[in-house]
């Protein structure tokens, strides 16, 4: 096979794992969706900047280890020993530009894990693209496939896990009050992060006797994610159904559109026959409907923790939209 044709396969052996891990992502944000620019320009740095600028750091400090120990020990310890700081400390800048530029589309601690999943996206699929041409150049056909199976798919979730660790970090300390927490989390998520990286290259170093203990380590740290997922998804859920009942009692919305915004299956089929009978842009103006209610049931939580002036002036702009819109349905 051609050098030409390696490179393609490998970054379609990459690609193709990356976007349905990032339809299942994208699937789970069920109640409010994230700006899609917003989630591209996460993927976009964990692809290219986070990349270059880790591997620059990489080679940095790893020279002196090379010095110190020698070629082959120094090679062997650079990944699990200087590795894990650097890439989740570079991914984490993204993480930290959102949290500071653009932290009004933090709304629950799920955003912050679908941000740092979308870096993490970013950052391995490149990371595979390189790893499957190197691996076909020096052990041929069968290496080549035995490591993609192994990057992209056993482990295809590693960087994602690793990174959203440290985007829960920032959505904790984003929604928190407590100002011990909102400086504690963020550096939290980050060294859960790098430990988790390190426990990863630290056992995949030893030998493929290690391989095992490994997969234990990362696919238990995904169960965990997931398990916060699943929590953080029912506590939307609640806030919708909390905060859109008062709604019903201030005429805002009617007993049916908060029983159809509060579900998300009921959202899906509502949209469904909206598209069926009455075309794609009242499907549009649909989505758009349940994207705002979505809002105002987060920004009330919002105000509820602080408080604050722009939320509730928020709120009230947000509630003539909805009503609005509301009408616009009936018709």
């Amino acid at each position: 096979m051609s050098e030409t044709a390696v490179l393609l396969f490998s970054i379609v052996a990459a690609a193709v794992p990356t976007v349905l891990y990032i339809g299942i992502i994208y699937w789970v944000d069920r109640y409010e969706k994230e700006p899609w620019w917003l989630l591209v320009a996460a993927f976009f740095w964990g692809a290219v900047p986070g990349i270059l600028i880790s591997l620059f750091f990489n080679r940095l400090l790893s020279a002196p280890l090379l010095v110190l120990l020698g070629s082959d020990l120094g090679m062997a310890t650079a990944p699990w020993l200087i590795g894990p700081p650097v890439e989740e400390s570079i991914k984490g800048v993204a993480l930290l530009a959102i949290f500071i530029f653009w932290r009004s589309e933090i709304d629950s601690p799920l955003d912050g894990i679908i941000y740092g999943a979308m870096v993490g996206m970013g950052f391995a699929m490149v990371e595979n693209v390189y790893y499957f041409v190197e691996t076909f150049n020096q052990g041929g056909m069968e290496a080549w496939g035995v490591n993609i199976v192994l990057r992209a798919i056993i482990f295809g979730l590693n960087h994602a896990l690793f990174s959203s660790f440290a985007g829960l970090g920032i959505a904790i300390a984003r929604l928190s009050t407590n100002r011990n927490i909102q400086l504690a989390l963020p550096i939290l998520g980050w060294a859960t992060a790098v430990f988790l990286h390190f426990l990863h290259n630290f056992t995949v170093t030893l030998g493929d006797g290690f391989i095992l203990l490994a997969l234990l380590f990362d696919w238990g740290g995904i169960v965990l994610v997931l398990a916060i997922i699943l929590w953080a998804v029912l506590q939307e859920r609640r806030w919708l159904r909390q905060y859109l009942a008062e709604e019903v009692a201030l005429g805002t919305l009617t007993v049916n559109q908060f029983s159809t915004a509060s579900s998300g299956r009921k959202r899906v089929a509502f949209l469904l026959a909206t598209l069926l009978s009455k075309g794609f842009q009242a499907n549009r103006r649909a989505a758009h409907f349940f994207l705002q209610c979505s809002h105002l049931a987060y920004t009330k939580h919002h105000w509820k923790l602080f408080q604050d002036e722009k939320s509730a002036q928020e709120i009230v702009a947000l509630r003539q939209e909805i009503a609005a819109l509301a009408n616009r349905l009936r018709q």
